[in-house]
């Protein structure tokens, strides 16, 4: 095993970790979920509460292990650009500024696992 699967592994972690604690924190509250995606005025907040916890449990946690990772990442990284972009958008607030980035950031690196696949210790490779 080289640093590099384990950096990589590492990686995924990571990501796949912001996604699925906050995913489960959704799903513990479903009420106070839909009515912030209410109150952005996102369209259709029931099926955007159906849609995020779509991508930030099993998607996170396909990526974490390395399941169909390219585009599993794509799609993450599709959706965290979509709530950037929705939710984050109000650069007069410091704050929202700093999430927007912060969605950017990890659109990016959803990107690069998206183009480098998930390396050696992943479902992917033992799929090979």
């Amino acid at each position: 095993m080289k640093i590099t699967d384990l950096t990589l592994l590492t990686g995924r972690a990571l990501l796949a970790a912001i996604f699925l604690i906050s995913g489960f924190g959704k799903l513990a509250d479903p009420t106070g979920t839909i009515a912030y995606i209410t109150s952005v005025g996102a369209p259709f907040p029931e099926l955007g509460y159906a849609i995020a916890l779509l991508v930030e449990i099993p998607l996170a946690a396909a990526l974490l292990l390395g399941y169909r990772t390219q585009i599993t990442a794509t799609l993450i990284a599709l959706f965290t650009l979509a709530t950037a972009f929705m939710f984050h958008f109000d650069f007069s607030n410091q704050l929202q500024t700093i999430m927007f980035l912060k969605n950017l950031a990890i659109t990016g690196g959803l990107l690069q696992v998206a183009v480098f696949g998930a390396g050696r210790l992943s479902i992917d490779t033992c799929r090979r």
